[in-house]
């Protein structure tokens, strides 16, 4: 930065070139992984450490509801105690699940759908299965699916349309109206 791009000696310009030591140098380290504080104690190779980093066990949750002002991230406990606190949040066989439920558009139209979360990573999730009920009004729709980890993120979810995917018009059929008269 200080050179900018200049020799330090002649000022001519020093084009885009690599520099084969520093490389073969960078090859050589070995660093610990930018998780290490959350629990993380692997070392890897200069190179090899990003790589470990996008699939870490200790990386941080990100927060788990992509349409509300919700921006805590952390650990399963930190994440679990935010979501007991501010959001629906389960226990069930000593694990802890959340229920979302999103409205979006599908092609333009309004869609909602359902899915069920495990405070967990997606081999955890994959031993669990679940039934989700929506009935009222004498109708009845029944969805059974495999949790998504809390790693999935919502729009990942929504893309893959892995959950009841509920046009507006049919939800229409479930709404509850109370009449007050």
């Amino acid at each position: 930065n200080k050179v900018h791009n200049c020799c330090p000696t002649c000022r001519r310009d020093l084009g885009d070139i690599r520099c084969l030591a520093l490389e073969e140098v960078a090859e050589s380290l070995e660093v610990p992984c930018k998780y290490q504080n959350l629990g993380c104690h692997d070392i890897f190779p200069y190179y090899g450490k990003l790589k470990h980093e996008q699939h870490c066990w200790f990386r941080p949750y990100k927060r788990p509801y992509a349409a509300s002002d919700c921006s805590v991230t952390g650990d399963i406990p930190t994440l679990v105690a935010h979501l007991k606190d501010d959001h629906k949040v389960f226990n069930c066989f000593g694990r802890k699940f959340c229920l979302h439920f999103e409205a979006f558009r599908l092609r333009r139209a309004p869609v909602y759908m359902a899915f069920l979360r495990l405070m967990g990573d997606d081999n955890e999730a994959k031993r669990f299965s679940y039934s989700l009920e929506v009935s009222a009004n004498g109708r009845k729709l029944i969805w059974q699916g495999i949790p998504r980890s809390i790693r999935d993120s919502s729009r990942k979810v929504r893309e893959s349309l892995d959950g009841p995917v509920i046009q507006r018009n049919l939800a229409l059929f479930f709404l509850v109206v109370i009449d007050e008269s």
